[in-house]
């Protein structure tokens, strides 16, 4: 009976290992899915926050001798592009702002650097955030 288990046993040598190196594996991708595809949407949380902080920064340019003239809120183009460009340049992002005169839209596109995906070659994630935002009458609520 000893001889035949011997004989099974060593008939099945190196199956054990090919299968644990494929679990492993599998169980390494699944982690860096996980890992890292945190990591990208923390970067694109990030990025949209810079956006719309970018955009509100740039809808401070309002055009005041318009506004103490007729009382409309409108945005000098020009300068709201500036303030929204000043403010990525202040968090160290990079993105696009196009300003007219009533909105200012910012779009943020970053790259998160992957942790256990590079091991397969996939080196970054990119990440994009967008926020517009218009000039407000009000504090506590909105006034037209």
């Amino acid at each position: 009976m000893d001889a035949r288990r011997a004989v099974w046993w060593r008939a099945e040598e190196g199956q054990v290992s090919a299968f644990v190196v494929v679990l492993v594996l599998g169980l390494l991708a699944l982690a860096g899915l996980g890992l890292d595809g945190g990591l990208a949407l923390a970067a694109k949380v990030r990025a949209t926050g810079q956006a719309e902080s970018a955009a509100r920064a740039g809808a401070q340019a309002i055009d005041l001798a318009a506004y103490r003239a007729t009382g409309a809120l409108q945005l000098v183009p020009a300068d709201a592009d500036a303030l929204a460009r000043r403010y990525l340049a202040g968090v160290d992002a990079t993105g696009t702002v196009t300003a007219t005169a009533d909105t200012v839209t910012v779009t943020v596109t970053t790259s998160q650097r992957t942790q256990l995906l590079s091991l397969i070659g996939i080196s970054a994630i990119g990440a994009h955030g967008s926020g517009a935002a218009r000039p407000q009458r009000g504090i506590a609520t909105l006034e037209p």
